[in-house]
């Protein structure tokens, strides 16, 4: 994780750059000559097969890096990056953005941070195998909700660019599956739903769904903080 300062710093080293919504930020294929420092926004991460079927990876927030891995590697990009909602970036040219973790000594900052995706990674896969539908659906809204409003006390909260099939897809489940889980939670009053935008209006409520799945019970599980 990158300190407040090192994150400032680290925008500095590159130009702003707005992507509309439903843009293609970093394209899955191409050199990793470049990479993105997400400052506003909501994108995703997904990976398309040869066949055509795409894979979601993962949802990211402002304070997230994309395409560093190929930046590092060498090598072309293994996914792409999607912005959900406009977005806005600073693209850091691959040998600067080098040389800059080299000079403050940050790699071991970056690996930490890698790890940490790691286990988000495991711990969603785990989730998929083992919790009800309502549970994993209510945990994917509010770990959405951290990355769009990190930190944020409010009660109410917009989540805007999703659209059923790409919460399907972090789920696990089909969109049929989804559209019953939301009726669930809007029955509950936690949320409330319309096209591409889900609002929490009952966040306590929504946490007692992710801690059990029935929305009954007072909940002690807590999402994991964004990666900044």
């Amino acid at each position: 994780m990158l300190s407040d300062e090192t994150w400032r710093e680290l925008r500095a080293q590159g130009t702003i750059r707005t992507f509309h919504e439903r843009s293609v930020m970093l394209r899955q294929g191409s050199a990793g000559t470049h990479l993105l420092a997400l400052t506003d926004g909501l994108a995703k991460v997904a990976c398309r097969e040869p066949g055509g079927a795409v894979t979601w990876l993962a949802f990211r927030g402002p304070g997230d890096l994309l395409g560093e891995v190929s930046v590092f590697h060498g090598t072309t990009r293994t996914a792409e990056v999607v912005a959900l909602t406009p977005c806005t970036a600073v693209v850091l040219e691959a040998e600067r953005f080098r040389r800059f973790i080299e000079q403050r000594g940050l790699v071991m900052d970056l690996m930490r941070q890698a790890l940490s995706r790691l286990r988000e990674s495991d711990a969603h896969r785990t989730e998929l195998l083992t919790l009800p539908l309502v549970a994993r659906l209510a945990r994917a809204l509010l770990r959405l909700v951290e990355l769009t409003a990190p930190g944020s006390k409010a009660e109410v909260v917009r989540l805007t660019g999703l659209s059923q099939e790409e919460i399907a897809q972090a789920t696990g489940v089909t969109r049929n599956a989804v559209i019953t889980g939301l009726q669930r939670l809007r029955e509950s009053g936690a949320v409330e739903t319309a096209r591409r935008t889900i609002v929490i209006r009952d966040m306590k409520m929504l946490r007692d769904w992710a801690m059990t799945g029935s929305g009954t019970t007072p909940a002690s599980w807590t999402p994991p903080p964004a990666a900044p």
